[in-house]
């Protein structure tokens, strides 16, 4: 591990455990990995598994080495677009990358091959918008946007037309409204698509409304440890309609 951060200078213990938390949540969300399994193969008690997937804990060195080989996960899979992004403030965007669905939803960081276009944004359009985060998806990639489907655009009529484009901004995953006035249209995972609703929270259920009030209300049961951001990609900053 000494030689890792040797090599990658950029790049601290907290930063490495926070992308390897990410990738096992990613994993996780895909299918292709549970914590039981995750278990067996390292050893660990799936609690303290579960507790380091939720930030309630952090892994030893040892356990993060031990964790990575169990995945065969290398230096070079967690420290990709390192020297793309740091802790320094991020400046607006002039444009963002259009992407596909998991990206959005899974990816902290962009990475070209999901990656279809860019949408360029109206001059000052994202500056001062106002982050509101947890400290972990802070330090994703902010702005991506992806295109909306005829079928996915439906439950948003007229707001969100049919291959409509939407900016989504992955710093904002609270459910306070950003203007009093007009609630938030949030970017929910469904699977590995978004979802593009109203969102609510009462009695550890999302409560999903549509703009078009012929689609029913959606109730998501939330897990145990789960919390509406958990499943939140963004709030829709930007809607691109076709004309």
């Amino acid at each position: 591990m000494s030689l890792l951060v040797a090599n990658y200078p950029h790049m601290n213990f907290t930063q490495m455990h926070e992308r390897l938390r990410l990738e096992l949540l990613r994993r996780i969300n895909r299918g292709t990995l549970s914590v039981s399994l995750l278990a067996r193969q390292t050893g660990f008690g799936q609690a303290h598994l579960s507790n380091f997937l939720h930030c309630r804990r952090q892994l030893s060195l040892e356990a993060l080495d031990r964790v990575m080989k169990a995945q065969h996960l290398a230096a070079d899979d967690l420290l990709a677009s390192v020297s793309q992004h740091s802790d320094a403030p991020e400046h607006a965007p002039s444009k963002v990358p259009i992407v596909v669905h998991p990206a959005a939803l899974f990816e902290p960081y962009i990475r070209p091959a999901v990656v279809h276009s860019m949408l360029q944004l109206p001059a000052g359009m994202v500056e001062g918008l106002q982050p509101r985060a947890s400290k972990p998806r802070l330090a994703w990639q902010r702005f991506v946007a992806v295109r909306v489907s005829t079928n996915e655009a439906q439950g948003m009529e007229p707001l969100v037309r049919p291959h409509a484009i939407v900016l989504v901004d992955r710093h904002y995953t609270s459910l306070l409204p950003c203007r009093p006035d007009q609630p938030n249209i949030f970017a929910v995972r469904n699977g590995p698509h978004l979802l593009l609703r109203h969102v609510d929270f009462l009695s550890n259920r999302m409560i999903l409304r549509a703009y078009n009030r012929a689609f029913p209300v959606e109730l998501l049961e939330l897990g145990l440890h789960e919390s509406p951001a958990d499943l939140i990609a963004g709030r829709i900053a930007l809607i691109v309609n076709e004309v």
